[in-house]
Protein backbone atom coordinates (compact mmCIF):
# COMPACT_ATOMS: atom_id res chain seq x y z
CA UNK A 1 0.00 0.00 0.00
CA UNK A 2 2.78 2.42 0.93
CA UNK A 3 4.56 1.55 -2.34
CA UNK A 4 1.37 2.35 -4.29
CA UNK A 5 0.96 5.72 -2.55
CA UNK A 6 4.61 6.54 -3.22
CA UNK A 7 4.20 5.73 -6.92
CA UNK A 8 1.06 7.88 -7.20
CA UNK A 9 2.80 10.81 -5.46
CA UNK A 10 5.76 10.56 -7.85
CA UNK A 11 3.37 10.53 -10.82
CA UNK A 12 1.62 13.67 -9.55
CA UNK A 13 4.96 15.47 -9.09
CA UNK A 14 6.15 14.57 -12.59
CA UNK A 15 2.80 15.63 -14.10
CA UNK A 16 2.98 18.92 -12.23
CA UNK A 17 6.49 19.61 -13.50
CA UNK A 18 5.42 18.88 -17.08
CA UNK A 19 2.47 21.28 -16.77
CA UNK A 20 4.78 23.94 -15.27
CA UNK A 21 7.30 23.56 -18.11
CA UNK A 22 4.56 23.75 -20.75
CA UNK A 23 3.07 26.84 -19.10
CA UNK A 24 6.50 28.53 -19.10
CA UNK A 25 7.01 27.65 -22.78
CA UNK A 26 3.59 29.09 -23.63
CA UNK A 27 4.35 32.26 -21.66
CA UNK A 28 7.55 32.92 -23.62
CA UNK A 29 5.93 32.01 -26.93
CA UNK A 30 3.05 34.38 -26.22
CA UNK A 31 5.16 37.26 -24.91
CA UNK A 32 7.84 37.10 -27.60
CA UNK A 33 5.20 37.37 -30.33
CA UNK A 34 3.63 40.64 -29.10
CA UNK A 35 3.51 43.24 -31.84
CA UNK A 36 5.89 46.18 -31.41
CA UNK A 37 6.14 49.38 -33.44
CA UNK A 38 9.82 50.28 -33.05
CA UNK A 39 13.19 49.01 -31.80
CA UNK A 40 15.52 51.15 -29.70
CA UNK A 41 19.29 50.70 -30.02
CA UNK A 42 22.50 52.51 -29.06
CA UNK A 43 25.74 52.78 -31.03
CA UNK A 44 28.26 52.05 -28.26
CA UNK A 45 27.28 48.50 -27.29
CA UNK A 46 30.00 45.86 -26.89
CA UNK A 47 30.64 43.36 -29.67
CA UNK A 48 31.29 40.13 -27.76
CA UNK A 49 28.76 37.37 -27.34
CA UNK A 50 25.50 36.65 -29.15
CA UNK A 51 21.96 38.02 -29.07
CA UNK A 52 19.48 36.18 -26.90
CA UNK A 53 15.72 35.81 -27.22
CA UNK A 54 13.28 38.72 -27.26
CA UNK A 55 11.01 38.84 -24.20
CA UNK A 56 7.93 41.09 -24.17
CA UNK A 57 5.59 42.47 -21.52
CA UNK A 58 2.10 40.99 -21.53
CA UNK A 59 -0.49 42.72 -23.71
CA UNK A 60 -1.73 45.95 -22.16
CA UNK A 61 1.33 46.39 -19.91
CA UNK A 62 4.54 48.39 -20.33
CA UNK A 63 7.83 48.72 -18.46
CA UNK A 64 7.57 51.26 -15.65
CA UNK A 65 10.66 50.03 -13.78
CA UNK A 66 13.84 48.02 -14.13
CA UNK A 67 16.50 46.21 -12.12
CA UNK A 68 20.07 45.16 -12.88
CA UNK A 69 22.17 42.09 -12.15
CA UNK A 70 25.63 43.42 -11.31
CA UNK A 71 28.91 41.90 -10.21
CA UNK A 72 30.57 44.40 -7.88
CA UNK A 73 34.30 45.08 -8.48
CA UNK A 74 36.47 42.13 -7.46
CA UNK A 75 40.17 41.35 -7.29
CA UNK A 76 40.25 39.41 -10.54
CA UNK A 77 38.20 39.11 -13.73
CA UNK A 78 35.41 41.71 -13.53
CA UNK A 79 32.21 41.39 -15.56
CA UNK A 80 30.19 44.37 -14.19
CA UNK A 81 26.68 44.41 -15.74
CA UNK A 82 25.29 40.90 -16.22
CA UNK A 83 21.55 41.33 -16.71
CA UNK A 84 18.62 43.72 -17.13
CA UNK A 85 15.03 43.08 -16.07
CA UNK A 86 12.04 45.16 -17.12
CA UNK A 87 9.09 45.31 -14.73
CA UNK A 88 5.81 45.64 -16.59
CA UNK A 89 2.47 46.95 -15.36
CA UNK A 90 -0.67 48.82 -16.39
CA UNK A 91 -0.58 52.27 -14.78
CA UNK A 92 -4.27 52.82 -15.53
CA UNK A 93 -4.88 50.54 -12.52
CA UNK A 94 -3.68 53.34 -10.22
CA UNK A 95 -1.26 53.02 -7.31
CA UNK A 96 -1.91 49.27 -7.07
CA UNK A 97 -0.17 48.83 -10.43
CA UNK A 98 3.24 48.88 -8.75
CA UNK A 99 2.24 45.85 -6.68
CA UNK A 100 0.85 43.96 -9.68
CA UNK A 101 3.70 43.69 -12.12
CA UNK A 102 5.40 41.00 -14.17
CA UNK A 103 9.08 40.86 -15.09
CA UNK A 104 10.73 40.09 -18.42
CA UNK A 105 14.37 39.57 -19.32
CA UNK A 106 16.51 38.22 -22.12
CA UNK A 107 19.82 36.36 -21.71
CA UNK A 108 21.69 37.01 -18.46
CA UNK A 109 25.34 36.57 -17.40
CA UNK A 110 26.46 34.13 -14.71
CA UNK A 111 27.85 36.56 -12.12
CA UNK A 112 26.60 39.13 -9.64
CA UNK A 113 23.26 39.64 -7.93
CA UNK A 114 20.01 41.44 -8.70
CA UNK A 115 19.70 44.95 -7.34
CA UNK A 116 16.53 46.73 -6.16
CA UNK A 117 13.86 47.83 -8.63
CA UNK A 118 13.93 51.45 -9.77
CA UNK A 119 10.47 52.76 -10.75
CA UNK A 120 9.49 55.78 -12.79
CA UNK A 121 7.83 58.37 -10.49
CA UNK A 122 5.26 58.66 -13.28
CA UNK A 123 4.86 57.14 -16.72
CA UNK A 124 6.70 54.35 -18.49
CA UNK A 125 10.30 53.84 -19.68
CA UNK A 126 10.72 55.42 -23.11
CA UNK A 127 14.49 55.61 -23.92
CA UNK A 128 17.84 54.40 -22.62
CA UNK A 129 21.56 55.19 -22.53
CA UNK A 130 24.30 52.58 -22.01
CA UNK A 131 27.64 52.95 -20.22
CA UNK A 132 30.24 50.73 -21.92
CA UNK A 133 33.95 50.18 -21.41
CA UNK A 134 35.91 49.92 -24.65
CA UNK A 135 38.21 46.97 -25.31
CA UNK A 136 41.19 47.02 -22.93
CA UNK A 137 43.49 45.05 -25.22
CA UNK A 138 45.41 42.72 -22.92
CA UNK A 139 43.62 44.19 -19.89
CA UNK A 140 40.41 43.12 -18.18
CA UNK A 141 37.37 43.79 -20.37
CA UNK A 142 33.94 44.39 -18.83
CA UNK A 143 31.87 45.72 -21.78
CA UNK A 144 28.49 47.13 -20.55
CA UNK A 145 28.61 48.56 -17.02
CA UNK A 146 25.45 50.58 -16.37
CA UNK A 147 22.28 52.04 -17.89
CA UNK A 148 20.12 55.16 -17.76
CA UNK A 149 16.40 55.11 -18.54
CA UNK A 150 14.17 58.05 -19.40
CA UNK A 151 10.55 58.00 -18.20
CA UNK A 152 7.63 59.46 -20.13
CA UNK A 153 7.00 61.72 -17.12
CA UNK A 154 10.43 63.33 -17.68
CA UNK A 155 12.51 61.64 -14.97
CA UNK A 156 15.90 59.98 -15.60
CA UNK A 157 16.65 56.75 -13.72
CA UNK A 158 20.22 55.52 -13.12
CA UNK A 159 21.04 51.86 -12.61
CA UNK A 160 23.18 50.34 -9.87
CA UNK A 161 26.01 49.38 -12.23
CA UNK A 162 29.74 50.05 -11.96
CA UNK A 163 31.75 53.15 -12.95
CA UNK A 164 33.99 51.84 -15.73
CA UNK A 165 33.50 53.02 -19.28
CA UNK A 166 31.73 55.96 -20.87
CA UNK A 167 28.14 56.92 -21.51
CA UNK A 168 27.14 56.73 -25.15
CA UNK A 169 24.39 58.67 -26.88
CA UNK A 170 20.74 58.14 -26.01
CA UNK A 171 18.59 55.81 -28.02
CA UNK A 172 15.62 57.22 -29.87
CA UNK A 173 12.49 57.80 -27.77
CA UNK A 174 9.46 55.53 -28.02
CA UNK A 175 6.75 56.94 -30.25
CA UNK A 176 4.23 54.59 -28.67
CA UNK A 177 3.14 54.33 -25.05
CA UNK A 178 6.45 53.00 -23.76
CA UNK A 179 9.06 50.24 -23.74
CA UNK A 180 7.44 46.81 -23.79
CA UNK A 181 10.28 44.35 -24.48
CA UNK A 182 13.98 43.58 -24.33
CA UNK A 183 16.75 41.60 -26.03
CA UNK A 184 20.33 41.38 -24.70
CA UNK A 185 23.71 40.43 -26.12
CA UNK A 186 25.65 38.31 -23.63
CA UNK A 187 29.03 36.59 -23.85
CA UNK A 188 29.04 33.07 -22.41
CA UNK A 189 31.60 32.16 -19.71
CA UNK A 190 35.08 31.92 -21.25
CA UNK A 191 36.53 29.38 -18.82
CA UNK A 192 40.02 30.69 -18.10
CA UNK A 193 39.55 33.60 -20.51
CA UNK A 194 38.42 37.20 -19.95
CA UNK A 195 34.67 37.31 -19.23
CA UNK A 196 32.51 40.33 -20.11
CA UNK A 197 28.90 39.02 -19.64
CA UNK A 198 26.36 41.61 -20.91
CA UNK A 199 27.57 43.65 -23.89
CA UNK A 200 24.57 45.31 -25.52
CA UNK A 201 20.79 45.63 -25.35
CA UNK A 202 17.82 46.43 -27.58
CA UNK A 203 14.45 47.69 -26.34
CA UNK A 204 11.05 47.47 -28.04
CA UNK A 205 8.18 49.97 -28.02
CA UNK A 206 4.45 49.26 -28.18
CA UNK A 207 1.35 51.41 -28.64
Amino acid sequence: MNHFISMMFSLLVITGLQVSVKAEEKRHKRSSSRHYISELTVSNGGGWGSWGYRDMCAEGTYAAGFSLKVENPIDGDDTALNGIRLHCTDLSKGSKAYHRYTSVQSDVGSWGRWKDIRWCPSGYLTAFQLKVERSQGNGDDTAANNIHFQCSGGSILTGDGTDWGDWGSWSQTCQGKGICGIMTRVEEPQGRGDDTALNDVRMYCCT
